[in-house]
């Protein structure tokens, strides 16, 4: 079936369930939304109360740190060590391998390195750079952003071990698809290390969480704080505003996930530079107008990291929030951006994994790092009652007046991006589970589609607690195979370095 009439198709699927999601929304707005969160209320509490136990380092609410990010940096922390520091003397290969100088058009694959880059920032790259990064600095100080920054660099390390074993363990198809992601290198990764039976149930296990996240977290939360930026700048109270605003999303989204990840990577491609370039654009105006408080910024972020002021829970209370707001802004080690990486041209796994740890450097290292910047040297950390995307914008307000408009259109961009991307990595775990046909294929579409109207459209906010605790949830198995595997990495890592080497003897490069 060619895409135009999958794209008809899943339109005409898609009407009637909106219609009546719509009828049902009019008829009793408020109480369905009510009625969804006390229903889902218990599983949501027994559910993040497991994946999000926290251990508290002292006596304040800022000290406690829940066990999965606990995990998540020490992994984060053995791959740097073990790699010997690969995120850092590794940086101008990730570089040059982006740019596809060492590519070659015979490999295999479906999408080029800086796709697959850009399909996978596409879902990391959002309000956890813009509000995220406020609420730690709300929290823990400026020397928050000192702890981000770090983990920012340890998540590289993270990134570079799953996207290699995602190339590595990837299914390519008789027509060029290709399958991949921590389903595969789990199941079929430990397998070949006689421990099939523990592989298959990380994987089944990953699936699900995927799945899940990918309708509430990576769907639902998008589309609802998208939705309500934009009806907050253009003052819409009718009840039917989130669900027309979602309605519009949904067809956007469908025209792009239709296509698959070659059609998803041509779109993040373009959006993505976009997207970062006229958030970054507007940081740095900012800091142009304030650039006497730059070096007084930086002194505050490397100070206040080891000697916090006026800061609940001291110096472990601001270490702690940098750590967390890292974890849910970069997404190392949860094993998401595997999926999108999987699927690049190349004939050498470890590329890959030289290319994704590109990711969490310009997702945290370098957009939060800018977001936080913006907030010191305007000072709103101190004197605003906001917080979260109400910190930052009012930051940006000190110098733009207009730039609620411009974060409504980066909101929407960001939360669009995350949608498609999204979706690729719940269809990957869908078909793993339910297998590759078109029937599979389109009603996973047909219900992720369904799901941009009913987030845009509602406020459930368990719903999207639980979807939260699913993809934090998949690090565990995703964890687990990356210790078991690692052997593995290193020989693929040595394999394409090798590689290089004789490219440029040869003169190849």
């Amino acid at each position: 079936m060619k895409t135009p009439r999958l794209i008809y198709a899943l339109l005409f699927m898609l009407l009637p369930l909106i219609s009546f999601a719509q009828e049902i929304q009019e008829q009793a707005p408020k109480g369905l939304d009510e009625r969804i969160n006390e229903w889902i209320e218990p599983y949501t509490n027994a559910i993040t109360s497991v994946v999000f136990y926290a251990v508290n380092f002292g006596s304040a609410d800022t000290t406690a740190m829940p066990l999965v990010i606990i995990f998540l940096l020490l992994a984060a922390t053995f791959f740097t060590l073990y790699f010997k520091f690969v995120n850092i003397r590794g940086f101008r290969t990730s570089v040059e391998t982006v740019k596809g100088t060492y590519s070659k058009i015979e490999d295999e694959g479906e999408v080029s390195h800086f796709q697959a880059l850009t399909a996978a920032l596409s879902g990391t790259v959002g309000l956890g750079n813009i509000a995220g990064v406020a609420v730690a600095i709300s929290l823990g100080g400026p020397g928050a952003t000192f702890w981000m920054i770090v983990a920012g660099f340890l998540g590289m390390s993270s990134k570079f071990v799953e996207c290699t074993l995602g190339v590595k363990y990837r299914d390519v198809g008789p027509d060029g698809t290709v399958y991949g992601g921590p389903m595969y290198y789990l199941s079929k990764g430990l397998k070949a290390r006689n421990l099939a039976g523990l592989g298959k149930v990380l994987a089944a296990f990953f699936a699900i969480m995927c799945i899940g996240g990918s309708f509430g977290g990576g769907n639902m939360f998008q589309a609802n704080q998208a939705a309500q930026q934009f009806n907050s700048l253009i003052g819409a109270t009718s009840g039917n505003a989130g669900f027309l605003f979602g309605l519009v999303i949904a067809i956007f989204v469908a025209l792009v996930i239709i296509g698959g990840i070659k059609r998803i990577g041509k779109v993040t491609e373009k959006v993505v530079p976009f997207m970062v370039g006229i958030y970054l654009l507007a940081a740095i105006i900012i800091l142009i107008v304030n650039y006497a408080g730059i070096p007084s910024a930086f002194g505050k972020i490397f100070t206040q990291a080891f000697t916090p002021m006026g800061i609940t829970g001291g110096f472990v209370g601001v270490l702690i929030q940098g750590f967390r707001r890292a974890a849910f802004s970069n997404e190392a080690g949860i094993g998401s951006a595997a999926i999108a990486h999987s699927a690049v041209r190349t004939n050498y796994p470890a590329s890959e994994g030289y290319v994704a740890q590109m990711g969490p450097f310009i997702d945290t290292v370098v957009i939060c790092t800018m977001t936080a910047l913006v907030i010191i040297v305007t000072g709103t950390y101190n004197s605003s009652t906001g917080d979260g995307v109400a910190l930052t914008s009012e930051a940006f307000q000190t110098v733009l007046p207009w730039f609620p408009y411009v974060l409504t259109v980066a909101v929407i961009l960001f939360a669009f991006s995350t949608m498609i991307s999204w979706s690729y990595y719940g269809l990957q775990a869908w078909m793993y589970l339910f297998g590759r046909g078109k029937i599979a294929d389109l009603t996973y579409k047909l219900l992720f589609c369904t799901f941009v109207v009913i987030g845009a459209s509602a406020s459930l906010q368990n719903v999207i607690d639980f979807s939260d605790a699913m993809i934090f949830a998949m690090a565990v198995p995703n964890l687990i195979g990356l210790f078991l595997l690692t052997p593995v990495v290193k020989e693929e890592m040595k394999r394409y370095l090798k590689a290089i080497r004789q490219m440029k003897e040869s003169g190849k490069v």
